[in-house]
């Protein structure tokens, strides 16, 4: 599958967005989406190659029903989604593989106001129309809700560093270091790629490493100075990753 990067020059074309609207209803030929896109079908060839090249669709020949040679139709075979958080002290870019299984197995990760659809779902193989409707509404009320809150937790972040942002100005003499900290702070629960975070920055590795030493110290004595205990543990202990050597 693509990567963030990819999925974003690939989708930044106007007509192949519209191409993958089309597609995920039911699969389409060439000329179908030409037609439909008022789009020379030699320019929609073009861009369904791209999509294909690129795993975001597949293709199979079909018999044509008017008795012509055999035509390739198209349809949509990826499922993901693509998040970008864009404002002052932040930046969020993600790519999300969507979750595979049936509802029992999905059931486990939606919210507990769901679970009726749930149920109504539950070893049916078809749904009619009228029934999905009604909870196609309930599922686009429940995906407002949480994107609401995703909001607010967005924002939340926002402010977060934006008050923490003039304690590393003021804390942090180089542009590299400072960057380390943000960095840090970017994704706090899991270990820095220090490689990739010198390679960005085009500075030595050894550098990198002596400046994430120093952070770390900096970090742990902080830490024991506000909560006024002694930190110790083995390697297993569930402690952030930074206090761990």
């Amino acid at each position: 599958m693509v990567g963030f990067d990819e999925s974003l020059s690939i989708l930044e074309n106007a007509t192949r967005r519209e191409i993958l609207r089309y597609l995920v209803k039911e699969p389409h030929y060439p000329l179908q989406l030409s037609e439909l896109l008022d789009v020379s079908q030699q320019a929609v060839v073009k861009h369904l190659k791209v999509l294909e090249d690129a795993g975001f669709v597949d293709s199979v020949s079909k018999k044509s029903d008017k008795g012509g040679p055999p035509r390739k139709v198209y349809s949509v075979n990826q499922s993901f989604s693509i998040r970008l958080d864009l404002g002052p002290d932040l930046f969020r870019a993600e790519h999300r593989k969507m979750p595979k299984g049936g509802f029992s197995k999905l059931s486990s990760t939606l919210p507990r106001n769901l679970s009726g659809v749930v149920d109504k779902l539950d070893n049916k193989r078809r749904i009619p129309m009228v029934d999905a409707m009604e909870i196609l509404s309930e599922l686009d009320s429940a995906l407002e809700r949480v994107d609401s809150q995703r909001d607010a937790i967005i924002a939340l972040h926002q402010q977060v560093m934006h008050r923490v942002s003039p304690s590393v100005d003021e804390g942090f003499e180089t542009y590299e270091e400072r960057q380390l900290a943000h960095e840090m702070m970017s994704h706090p629960r899991r270990p820095l790629d220090l490689d990739a975070f010198s390679s960005g920055l085009r500075i030595q590795s050894i550098h990198a490493e002596k400046m994430m030493d120093t952070l770390r110290e900096r970090l742990m004595k902080d830490f024991a100075t506000r909560s006024g205990v002694f930190v110790s543990g083995s390697e297993d202990s569930p402690i952030p990753w930074w206090m761990a050597k």
